[in-house]
C-alpha cells in the first residue's frame, strides 16, 4: 500500500452525478443561442473559455457571429510553444551530471538528468513556462483545457520528480486539448509521468499493482455513481492487463518487459458484459491487451460519456446539475460524444453555443480558481512583463511570482493535492466556493493590492496595474 491507497482510506466525498431537486430554475437547453451579442455576453463566453477577458480579445471576438467566435476559440494551433529554459545556475548540481552542461538561457528538456537538485529546478522552471505559457496565452481554450486536463489526469510533480516527465506530460495535455478522449486515455494510460505517479511502472505478473487500474476507471472513465458498476475484481483484472509496462531510468523512456506481463486470461465482471481479454504471450502483449481493456471500458458508452460532460459542464457552467439541466444539457451532449466517436470538440461546441450556457443564471455566477483569478487580473488590466526572449530571467521571475500567489491561495501548478485533482471540482456540496476561506480570501484582497499600488520588482523590472493607462483604454474614460 503506497500513500495515496492510505490516504484514500479516508471516504472520499464524490460529487453526486445529479442533484434529486431541479433547484436552479434554469429550463434552458443546448438549441443555439440567439440572444443579444454584447460586451456582456462575450465577457461571459471569455472568461470561461480563457484566463480573463481583455478587451481587446472582447473588441476582437465582438465583431464575430456567437457560432464564429466559439468556433475560433476552439481552433487550438499545432504548433508547439518553445519549450522551458534554464533560467537556475549551476549551484548544487553534480558537474559530472548532464544537466550541469546545459546552458542557461537554453532549454534542458531534451537532455537526462538525474540530479536532484536540477529536477527541483527543472520542475520550477517548467512551472513557471506553464504560467507564462497562461499569461501570453492566444485567442483559444486550449490553455483552459489543458488545465481541465490536469485537474482529471491528476498527477504530482513532487511524485514522479523528474523535469522531462513533467514537461512531457504537460505538452500531451496541450496537444490533445480539443482531441479525442479514447485516444488521450490510451495516452495517459502509457504516459511515464503517470506511469511514475501512479506506480504502473511496478506493475508486475508476480506483483500486480492496482493503483492505476483502479483509478482508470473510478476517475478517468466511468466514474463511481454508476449503478450497477465495476468491482474490485475488475480493477486486479485491469491491473493484470498492465502489467509489464515500464520506465527506461537509464533514459527516461517508456518501455514493455514481455517477463514482467500477466500472460493468462483476465476475466471480467457482469458489468462488462462478463468480458474475457485473453493473455497474449508476444512483443505486442501490452499494447494489444491495453486496446481490449480500453475497448471494453468505453462500450459503456452512456456511462464514460455522462461522466466526462458532467466534469465540462461542471468546468464551464456551473457546479449544480438539477433534473432539468441532466435532461437537457447533460444527456444530449452525451449522445453528440458518443455520436461523435468520443471528440471532444462538438461536445464544447454544442455546450459554449447553447442557450443555455449563456442563460443569465449561468453569468457571472462561478467562483474563480486562484488561476482565474491571478491570470485574469494581470491580463485583464494589460500587465507587462519582460520580454520572455531577450530577458527570460527576468520573466522567469514573475511568471513564478505569479505561480507563488496561486500557491498560497491553495491551487499549486503541477502538483493538485491528490490524484482526484482539487477539491474545488468535485467536492459537494460546496464546489468552488472551497476556493474562499478565512485564508485565502485575505491572500486573494493582498494580491491586487499589491498589484495596484507598488506591484512586484526584482532586477529593475516590476510588474504592476497601471491604472491611469487602464482606464485611457477604455471607451468612456470616465
Amino acid at each position: 500500500m503506497d500513500r495515496r491507497e492510505f490516504l484514500r482510506l479516508k471516504k472520499e466525498v464524490i460529487a453526486s452525478p445529479v442533484s434529486e431537486e431541479s433547484v436552479r430554475g434554469v429550463n434552458s437547453g443546448l438549441a443555439p443561442y440567439g440572444g443579444g451579442w454584447t460586451t456582456k455576453e462575450v465577457a461571459h463566453l471569455l472568461k470561461r473559455t480563457m484566463f480573463g477577458a481583455t478587451k481587446p480579445d472582447i473588441d476582437y471576438f465582438k465583431a464575430m457571429t456567437v457560432s464564429q467566435a466559439v468556433d475560433a476559440l476552439l481552433n487550438v494551433p499545432a504548433t508547439v510553444p518553445p519549450p522551458p529554459l534554464k533560467n537556475y545556475d549551476n549551484t548544487s548540481i553534480d558537474p559530472a551530471d548532464l544537466d550541469y552542461g546545459v546552458a542557461q538561457g537554453t532549454t534542458w528538456v531534451n537532455t537526462y538528468s538525474t540530479d536532484g537538485t536540477a529536477n527541483a529546478r527543472r520542475i520550477n522552471s517548467l512551472k513557471a513556462w506553464w504560467t507564462g505559457l497562461m499569461v501570453n496565452q492566444e485567442r483559444t481554450i486550449q490553455e483552459k483545457m489543458t488545465l481541465f486536463w490536469h485537474n482529471h489526469f491528476s498527477t504530482e510533480a513532487t511524485s514522479y520528480d523528474r523535469g522531462v516527465y513533467g514537461y512531457n506530460h504537460v505538452s500531451l495535455l496541450r496537444q490533445s486539448a480539443v482531441g479525442n478522449f479514447k485516444t488521450l486515455v490510451r495516452d495517459i494510460t502509457l504516459d511515464i509521468a503517470m506511469l511514475r505517479y501512479l506506480n504502473g511502472y511496478l506493475n508486475t505478473a508476480t506483483a500486480p499493482d492496482e493503483n492505476y487500474g483502479r483509478e482508470l476507471q473510478e476517475l478517468f472513465t466511468l466514474g463511481k455513481e454508476n449503478n450497477p458498476n465495476y468491482n474490485e475484481d475488475d480493477v486486479k483484472a485491469a491491473a493484470r492487463v498492465l502489467t509489464g509496462w515500464g520506465i527506461d531510468f537509464s533514459n527516461d523512456t517508456r518501455r514493455f518487459v514481455l517477463s514482467r506481463h500477466d500472460k493468462t486470461n483476465k476475466q471480467f465482471s457482469a458489468f462488462f458484459s462478463n468480458t474475457v481479454i485473453t493473455g497474449r504471450n508476444d512483443a505486442a502483449a501490452g499494447d494489444t491487451e491495453l486496446d481490449d481493456l480500453l475497448n471494453m471500458i468505453f462500450n459503456k458508452k452512456v456511462e464514460v460519456s455522462e461522466f466526462i460532460v458532467r466534469k465540462l459542464y461542471r468546468w464551464f457552467c456551473y457546479y449544480t446539475i438539477d433534473a432539468a439541466t441532466e435532461t437537457n444539457v447533460i444527456k444530449p451532449l452525451a449522445q453528440i460524444f458518443r455520436d461523435n466517436n468520443w471528440e471532444i470538440k462538438p461536445v464544447l461546441a454544442t455546450l459554449l453555443k447553447s442557450e443555455h450556457f449563456f442563460d443569465p443564471l449561468n453569468q457571472g455566477c462561478l467562483i474563480k480558481s486562484p488561476l482565474e483569478h491571478v491570470i485574469g487580473c494581470c491580463r485583464e488590466f494589460g500587465m507587462k512583463f519582460p520580454d520572455q526572449v531577450t530577458e527570460y530571467a527576468d520573466a522567469y521571475n514573475m511568471w513564478n511570482l505569479l505561480r507563488f500567489y496561486t500557491t498560497i491561495l491553495q491551487q499549486n501548478l503541477g502538483d493538485p493535492p491528490n490524484v482526484s485533482g482539487w477539491p474545488a471540482y468535485y467536492q459537494t456540496p460546496q464546489f468552488y466556493e472551497l476556493w474562499i476561506n478565512a485564508d485565502t480570501l485575505p491572500k486573494r484582497n493582498l494580491f491586487t493590492d499589491a498589484m495596484i499600488t507598488n506591484g512586484y520588482t526584482q532586477n529593475g523590472k516590476t510588474i504592476i496595474i497601471n491604472a491611469v493607462d487602464f482606464t485611457k483604454s477604455l471607451p468612456k474614460s470616465s
